[in-house]
C-alpha cells in the first residue's frame, strides 16, 4: 500500500503493508530511533508521537491510518527552536536520568502545551500518565513540564 503523509514537515512516500505500525516505518524506513520500541502494547509511552498534533502511541498506530496526515516524532520537535525550551527546562530541573524516556515525556509535553500553556498539576500528570520511566520519581518531570509551560508562556508574551 502507497502511504503519503508529512512527517517532520518534509513530505514523504513509502510503500507499506497497512498492518505495519508507524513505529516501525519511523525507526526501519526512515531510521528514525528517538521514537523507542518497548512495550509495543502501548503500556510505556516511549513511543509517543504526534499525529495532526495529537499524542498517538506509535507501537499501535497502523501505518494506514498516517496517509495525508502530519506525523511529528523528537527528531522533527529537536529542530524546532520550542525544543530549546523543553531541553534547558528537563536538563536544567535534573528531569532525566538515563535518558531512554526521554524522547517522550518531551513528546507528551508537547502535546499538552500545544493546548494548553497554562496547565495544573493535574494536567500535567494526566498528559504524563501513559509514560512509564523506571529511572527517576516523577516529581522533577512535573517542574520540568512547569517551567517548560512558563518558559514558552514567557517567549510568546515577549513577541
Amino acid at each position: 500500500m502507497t502511504i503519503e503523509f508529512i512527517l517532520n514537515n518534509k513530505k514523504v512516500k513509502i510503500e507499506s503493508p497497512a498492518y505495519q505500525s508507524l513505529l516501525d516505518i519511523l525507526r526501519i524506513d526512515f531510521n528514525l530511533m528517538g521514537t523507542k520500541s518497548s512495550c509495543r502494547s502501548g503500556e510505556c509511552g516511549a513511543c509517543l508521537v504526534l499525529v495532526n498534533r495529537d499524542l498517538v502511541n506509535s507501537c499501535l498506530y497502523p501505518a494506514f491510518k498516517v496517509h495525508n496526515k502530519e506525523v511529528l516524532t523528537i527528531e522533527g520537535l529537536a529542530s524546532l527552536k520550542e525544543y530549546q525550551i523543553y531541553e534547558n527546562a528537563f536538563t536544567e530541573l535534573e528531569a532525566t536520568n538515563c535518558g531512554f524516556c526521554t524522547p517522550a515525556l518531551i513528546m507528551a509535553t508537547e502535546g499538552l502545551l500545544s493546548h494548553n500553556n497554562n496547565p495544573s498539576d493535574e494536567e500535567i500528570k494526566d498528559a504524563l500518565s501513559g509514560n512509564i520511566c523506571l529511572c527517576t520519581g516523577y516529581d522533577k518531570i512535573l517542574l520540568a513540564v512547569k517551567e517548560a509551560a512558563k518558559l514558552k508562556r514567557k517567549k510568546k508574551n515577549v513577541r
